[in-house]
């Protein structure tokens, strides 16, 4: 069963959690516009406009889900996965907070929207980056993401990722 919003899912470590929240809840806008601001920052001419768009509603159960990752109390990231097909998910928007990141936080939040996706039936998920994001791509990889062909055309893209559930 998936949680409803507000409600903690998972405690990452015992002083971080992982709660369901909406993607359009105030919390939320504001992380993903720190995550507008540091893909901007390394990439220049970078704007929300130019990647693939997603609704609030595509990030939202039964189909999808948004995740807020908390440290005693304050919200250092998020994560969403959104429905591509019956079999496929999208790992959207990951990002932590300059602070948190080389923390194993990126990667236990990344396994948890993983585990999302088992329990919506997905048997793959997918999730895209560019290369001026060394250190998603080697969270990705060390996860056991591989490269697959585009399935997107965002202009920044160079990486299009999968990884089997199942």
């Amino acid at each position: 069963m998936i949680p409803p919003p507000g409600e903690t899912r998972s405690e990452i470590d015992n002083r971080v959690r992982a709660t369901v929240e909406r993607a359009d809840a105030a919390v939320s806008l504001g992380l993903q516009q720190a995550f507008f601001a540091d893909i901007a920052s390394r990439y220049p001419g970078w704007e929300p406009a130019s990647s693939q768009s997603v609704k609030p509603s595509d990030l939202a159960p039964p189909i999808g889900i948004w995740l807020v990752a908390y440290r005693d109390g304050h919200p250092i990231g998020c994560g969403g996965l959104q429905r591509l097909d019956a079999e496929t998910g999208e790992v959207r928007r990951i990002f932590l907070d300059q602070t948190e990141r080389g923390r194993g936080t990126g990667r236990r939040l990344l396994l948890e929207l993983e585990e999302h996706a088992r329990r919506h039936g997905y048997k793959r998920v997918r999730l895209t980056t560019g290369d001026r994001q060394p250190e998603a791509l080697r969270m990705f990889q060390s996860a056991g993401y591989e490269e697959t062909p585009p399935f997107t055309d965002g202009v920044f893209t160079r990486h299009w990722m999968e990884r089997a559930l199942w």
